[in-house]
Order: C-alpha cells, then sequence, then structure tokens
C-alpha cells in the first residue's frame, strides 16, 4: 500500500476520532441542562407546596378572625335583647344571632377541612424536600462526571489533532484536496473495496481499477469520488482454492463452450492464459498475461470451434483449467481480467499440478511383479 494512502486511512481515522470527541464534548453542557431543568421542576413543586401551606394558615387565620366577630356580634345582640320593648324586635335580635351562629359554623368546618389537608400537604413538602435533596446530590454527580469527561474528551482531541496534522503532512497536497472536497460533502474522502464494490457508494468497480486498486495504487471512485484502498485480509476467498483442503479438482468438461487453458511458453510473452468460447459455427480466442492479467493483442475469431480453429494453441503443454464467465461478463472486463477471476485460474492451475504430481507419483509407488507365467 502507498503512504499516501495509509496516511489518508490515517487522517480519515482521525477525522471521524475529531468529530466523535466535538460532538461529545458539546454535548454535555446539554445533558446537564436537562438534569437541571428536571431539579428546577422538583423545586417548583416544593415551593408550591410549601406556597400550599402558607395559604391554609393564612385562611385558618381569617376564618379564625370571623369567628371571632360573629361571636362579638352575637354577645351584643344578646345584650340588646334584653333592652328592646316590643316581641318583634326580639324576634329581629333572635334571628341576626341564629344567622351569626350558622356563619360560625360554617368558618369551623373551613378550618376543619384545611386542617385535615395539613397532614397531606406536610408530607407533599417533606417528599419533595427528599426529591430534591436526591437530585441535587445526582446532578453535582454528573457535572463532576461532565468536567471529568470533557477534560480528557479535550486532552484526547489535542492527540488527535496532532495525528490528523502529521498524516495530511504526509499525503499529496493535491490528494488532501480531493479528500477534503469529498469528505465535505460525501462525510468521508475515503472507502474501502471489497469483493470488487467500493463500500462507500456499493457500485462495483470495472476490472481495471479494482486490479489497481488491489495493487496498492491510489484511485478514485467513478461513482462517489471517494479515493479507493484494499484489505487483503477481508477478500473473499475463491471458492476453487478450497479445494485445496481436502477436495478433489473437478474435471473440466470437454464438451463445454468456454474453455481456459495455460501455457508455459507462448513466444515472446512467456506465460499465458487462453481464454477460448464457442459461439455457433465459429470460436473466439483471448490471451492474457499469465501474471497480470491483462490482454495480450486482439480477440480473434476464426470458423469452427476452438479445437479446429486455434489448433496451434494446443500443444502438449497446455494444461486445460476450470472457468466459466459469461461473454457478456468478459466484454466488460475490458483489457484486464479482475484478479478475482485470475486468482481462480492461478489456484486451479495449482490443483492441476498436485494432481499430476500425485499421479505419477502414485504411479511410481506401484509395485512391479516379478512371477513369470507358469509353462503351459
Amino acid at each position: 500500500m502507498l503512504p499516501d494512502v495509509q496516511n489518508l486511512m490515517d487522517l480519515q481515522q482521525a477525522d471521524k476520532e475529531i468529530l466523535r470527541l466535538r460532538e461529545e464534548i458539546a454535548a454535555l453542557p446539554k445533558r446537564v441542562a436537562v438534569i437541571e431543568q428536571k431539579l428546577a421542576g422538583t423545586k417548583a413543586s416544593l415551593e408550591s407546596a410549601r406556597a400550599g401551606i402558607k395559604a391554609d394558615e393564612a385562611a385558618k387565620r381569617k376564618y379564625e378572625s370571623a369567628i371571632q366577630d360573629l361571636q362579638g356580634k352575637i354577645s351584643k345582640y344578646r345584650d340588646q335583647s334584653l333592652a328592646v320593648k316590643t316581641n318583634d324586635q326580639y324576634k329581629a335580635l333572635l334571628h341576626e344571632i341564629q344567622f351569626a351562629e350558622q356563619d360560625i359554623r360554617g368558618n369551623e368546618d373551613k378550618i376543619l377541612e384545611l386542617m385535615l389537608n395539613a397532614d397531606a400537604r406536610e408530607k407533599a413538602v417533606k417528599a419533595a424536600e427528599l426529591e430534591l435533596k436526591e437530585e441535587t446530590a445526582e446532578i453535582e454527580r454528573e457535572k463532576t462526571q461532565a468536567r471529568e469527561r470533557t477534560a480528557e474528551d479535550e486532552k484526547q482531541l489535542a492527540e488527535w489533532n496532532a495525528k490528523r496534522d502529521k498524516a495530511r503532512a504526509g499525503v499529496n497536497p493535491d490528494l488532501v484536496r480531493h479528500y477534503d472536497r469529498v469528505s465535505k460533502f460525501r462525510g468521508s474522502g475515503l472507502a474501502e473495496v471489497i469483493d470488487q464494490k467500493c463500500m462507500g457508494c456499493s457500485v462495483m468497480l470495472r476490472p481495471q481499477p479494482y486490479n489497481e486498486v488491489r495493487s496498492g495504487n491510489v484511485v478514485v471512485c467513478e461513482s462517489c469520488q471517494r479515493i479507493l484502498y484494499f484489505d487483503p485480509s477481508k477478500e473473499v476467498a475463491v471458492e476453487v482454492a478450497n479445494t485445496f483442503h481436502g477436495r478433489k479438482r473437478a474435471r473440466p468438461k470437454s464438451d463445454a463452450p468456454q474453455a481456459w487453458f495455460y501455457r508455459p511458453d507462448y513466444g515472446e510473452h512467456g506465460e499465458v492464459l487462453l481464454g477460448f468460447n464457442n459461439e455457433g459455427s465459429s470460436s473466439s480466442r483471448r490471451v492474457y498475461d499469465f501474471n497480470t492479467g491483462r490482454l495480450i493483442g486482439d480477440i480473434l475469431i476464426r470458423e469452427g470451434n476452438y479445437r479446429l480453429g486455434f489448433p496451434e494453441d494446443l500443444t502438449d503443454e497446455a494444461v486445460r483449467l476450470n472457468g466459466h464467465w459469461d461473454e457478456n461478463e468478459m466484454e466488460e472486463w475490458g483489457a484486464e481480467m479482475p484478479m478475482i477471476a485470475l486468482d481462480a485460474l492461478h489456484s486451479d492451475l495449482q490443483m492441476a499440478r498436485a494432481d499430476h504430481h500425485k499421479h505419477h507419483t502414485a504411479k511410481a509407488e506401484t509395485p512391479v511383479s516379478t512371477e513369470h507365467p507358469a509353462a503351459s
């Protein structure tokens, strides 16, 4: 992997951590504010309960004062009744006394109601005081934790800023500008490639850029413009590679419409892979470099199936391989087959060689009989 790509990976990791820390630092005061708001509600409830007790006490004093006034009126009316001279005057004073006594009973009932409610109000005040005490202790703990968390975050933020500056300094300035521009609009400027797919936008890569990014070169996704990188440890293993674990290699079908061959020596090109396709009454041939997968020359088309059309290519050194890809898929390869196809053919060649070696070893170890046939 090129230093630029590795530094960009470090840069993106630093950018993510810096963003996370900044968001956390900004969120801590809001978290404390929520708790303080709850505390303010508890304080308001306590003040309301205390105010209710004070209002009841004021109302009780008012009713007691009214009773005293009414009792004074009754005493006055009784004194006046002793001096009246007519029966009508006496009856009028008795009515006034009865009305006053009725008002006294009404005020006494209200005082009794207040006294009954006093216990409930006292309990509410004590509960609110206890809740306020607990929440006050909790918010102090939260504030302490918030201060400690903020201090730790700011320390980490300074460290990540230093890492970020170091990573940026190790990247080509033009590449950094591209990274910054894409990050601004996409949220990230770098994306991993897995299974020939850009994980930033989920678009499949063409074979050539896929091979380039696998080789560690700087490649930009044609779809999302993110800079691509490849981690070989996450590559999906080719199915034929699993045959090394005790599986028997499948024999290529002789009548298959597509055939692949390995040639150890193909003129000036050295090792190559030959891909043949039968299409109706004609056949086509593609020649790929064995190591790079790059297409050599043009695609040739001749009359007849590939065995009749290209007999000069099928020498004794040619090794038949397993492999089949649709013609449309091969057209998409363009000038270079994808590494996943190249790896599959390489793996099958290794198994073909292993089978060949195993066959010859077993044949050499077979004992030869030294007995002569009996004379007839």
